[in-house]
């Protein structure tokens, strides 16, 4: 496969604006790589510059970046299936996490069959994307809010559902340390409730102390982050799980909308080896 360079993935980025909701996640890896050099990946094709195939392969440089997903879109199933059989742009041998269109399932299954290799689906999510933040209104709520930091990170890191302790601290440090987050303090300067950006910036980690609920922090910090967003260019979406109703009608409340026949999945491969990675 082809390594973009920085001028191809400027290209990239306008190319796959014509693919939504499918390409929306690689399209957010990209526009983040292209402004901020914080999550080092590489975005790999099939072809350039009428590519069918595209990966963001997050570089594994220390123990913690096995967690990382690697995020792929494809407008040609039988390309990537051939290339995840007879290439080794993936290293099978090691915990492999791929975030794909749910449509993919039963091919990713053909692969793992073929590579003798362990798998499973993790979760399935909604993408929900908000095309007019402009029209965004907030609520004037007695409220303290800031930007997380670098001593949130422990404390964010030990409420994610999907935390894995020192795996993905590493992660919540890089999204705390450069990318948008915004949180609710109490009155000892202390989080309360709080949402970040990933690496593929969509809105996520979003919570609130159950002591501090129905008080209206998560629609006020929602509000906030996705007008900042949409001010410096980004997109503004997230993923909701399926089962995550509450969440589900929250963002919906925003006006976010999710296209009905599309489903963000999460499958994971040799996942006993994500504890042994060196």
């Amino acid at each position: 496969m082809k390594l973009l360079s920085k001028e191809e993935l400027r290209k990239a980025e306008e190319a796959l604006t014509h693919y939504f909701p499918q390409s929306l996640q690689v399209y957010g890896y990209i526009c983040i790589i292209n402004r901020i050099e914080a999550d080092p990946s590489d975005v790999l094709v099939d072809q350039w510059p009428d590519f069918s195939v595209l990966f963001i392969r997050p570089k594994r440089q220390q123990k913690s970046d096995h967690f990382k997903a690697i995020s792929i879109f494809t407008m040609d199933e039988t390309t990537l299936r051939n290339i995840l059989i007879r290439t080794d742009v993936l290293d099978w041998k090691q915990y492999l996490s791929l975030s794909v269109d749910l449509c993919h399932e039963e091919m990713l299954k053909f692969v793992a069959v073929s590579r003798g290799v362990p798998v499973n689906k993790d979760h399935v999510c909604h993408l929900m994307q908000l095309q007019n933040p402009s029209n965004l209104t907030s609520e004037r709520l007695p409220i303290r809010v800031s930007s997380l930091n670098e001593s949130h990170i422990a404390l964010v890191n030990s409420t994610w559902k999907f935390g894995i302790g020192e795996f993905s601290e590493a992660s919540i440090r890089n999204m705390i340390m450069n990318f948008p987050s915004c949180c609710v303090l109490d009155s000892e300067g202390r989080p309360v409730s709080w949402i970040l950006t990933y690496a593929s910036c969509a809105m996520g980690i979003l919570y609130t102390m159950p002591e501090h609920r129905r008080k209206g922090y998560a629609k006020a910090l929602v509000t906030i982050l996705a007008k900042k967003l949409h001010s410096e260019g980004f997109p503004v979406y997230c993923f909701i799980e399926e089962e995550n109703q509450p969440s589900y009608r929250l963002f919906t409340s925003l006006g976010f909308t999710a296209d009905p026949s599309y489903r963000a999945a999460w499958i994971k491969f040799n996942r006993a080896c994500l504890i042994k990675a060196p």
